[in-house]
């Protein structure tokens, strides 16, 4: 039985995440909060499983009580978060903070739980089996000065090198990890799928982007891949690589989700098989699930290298999981080494 803690300033949200629990075999609610110094008091009282913990609430908010919560009473929380630039940010620094997940609300406030009912479960569910002994473990990066990064070089064939990274929970402070170790002038580009709905990407990369000597960009269709440039696939469309005129291009796609993703990270490892072949180095971090697993494997099978996170510091180690029991990843490695594995990848091709 997961015990939850619901934390949340309106009376009816409170009241339909209870329903919503209650109606569920292996959920039990054990108290709900109405801000975030409530939140505090009842986490370490009633040693939930589970917190899920709005953003923007009276007396204390939600990113305060997060930060509290995880130095004082570690718990896997699941940020509830409003679909707003601002509200995409608040949850981009959650999930650095500690936090999960999180459940974009579909309606502003008052959200229609019913619309997004089958995430919230399925995500709390993940939730309770992360790692939060990673998720403790928080290093604030240090703000770049963005104006002495070089220009990206224009243009690469479509025969260059590439690296492709994958990943879902977990995925933002991953992604910083890696990223903010590359440095500017990484002879290649790099394409990330991070499972994120439209305008927490744009969220992510600009986030990334302020951190790095690499260039972080949300992709946009017809984007050229260069070195030195990230392109972050944007929420609700699928990313892929095409040849055209020589060059490797980014193309962007509604096609139907795959796995209840889009974007999904299979669709884009396989293009970048196909285009790159040998020269392709995948990459599949933590995530629930196992989108990416077939990528790795298109990968591995063009001759390319592969890498997966290793289990001891993957949140949810669902996706490097899939990808290694097919017996397609060449390098196992925990979070802290994936820079120095890409990099020793590149020196190879």
């Amino acid at each position: 039985m997961i015990k939850v803690l619901i934390v949340d300033d309106s009376v009816f949200m409170r009241k339909l995440l209870s329903d919503l629990f209650a109606s569920e075999a292996d959920f039990t609610v054990v108290d709900t909060a109405r801000n975030g110094k409530d939140a505090i008091d009842k986490v370490k009282r009633l040693k939930p499983d589970l917190v899920t913990m709005d953003v923007e609430m009276p007396v204390l908010d939600g990113i305060k009580a997060l930060e509290q919560v995880m130095k004082e009473c570690p718990t896997p929380v699941v940020m509830i978060s409003s679909l707003t630039q601002a509200g995409a940010e608040a949850t981009l620094q959650a999930l650095e903070l500690g936090a999960v997940d999180f459940v974009a609300k579909t309606a502003g406030p008052i959200s229609n739980i019913l619309e997004i009912r089958a995430e919230i479960l399925s995500k709390c569910r993940e939730a309770v089996k992360a790692n939060v002994s990673q998720l403790v473990k928080v290093q604030p990066a240090n703000m770049l000065n963005t104006s002495l990064k070089t220009s990206p070089p224009m243009g690469v064939f479509a025969d260059g090198r590439i690296v492709a990274i994958g990943t879902s929970t977990g995925g933002p402070r991953a992604l910083q990890e890696i990223i903010t170790k590359l440095p500017g002038n990484i002879p290649c580009g790099i394409v990330i799928v991070q499972h994120m709905p439209p305008g927490f990407t744009k969220s992510l990369a600009e986030r990334l982007n302020s951190l790095s000597s690499v260039t972080v960009k949300e992709a946009e269709h017809n984007d050229i891949i260069r070195p030195g440039l990230v392109l972050i696939a944007p929420g609700d469309y699928h990313m892929v690589v095409e040849r055209e005129g020589g060059k490797a291009v980014i193309k962007l796609n509604q096609n139907p989700p795959l796995g209840g993703h889009r974007p999904a990270v299979d669709p884009m490892l396989e293009s970048v098989a196909r285009i790159f072949g040998s020269k392709a180095i995948g990459v599949i971090l933590t995530g629930m699930g196992h989108d990416g697993a077939k990528g790795i494997q298109a990968i591995k099978r063009q001759n390319g290298q592969t890498i997966a996170e290793d289990q001891s510091t993957a949140v949810v180690f669902g996706m490097p999981k899939s990808a290694i029991e097919m017996g397609v990843v060449d390098k196992i490695t925990p979070i802290t080494g994936v820079a120095a594995e890409i990099l020793r990848a590149l020196s190879k091709q």
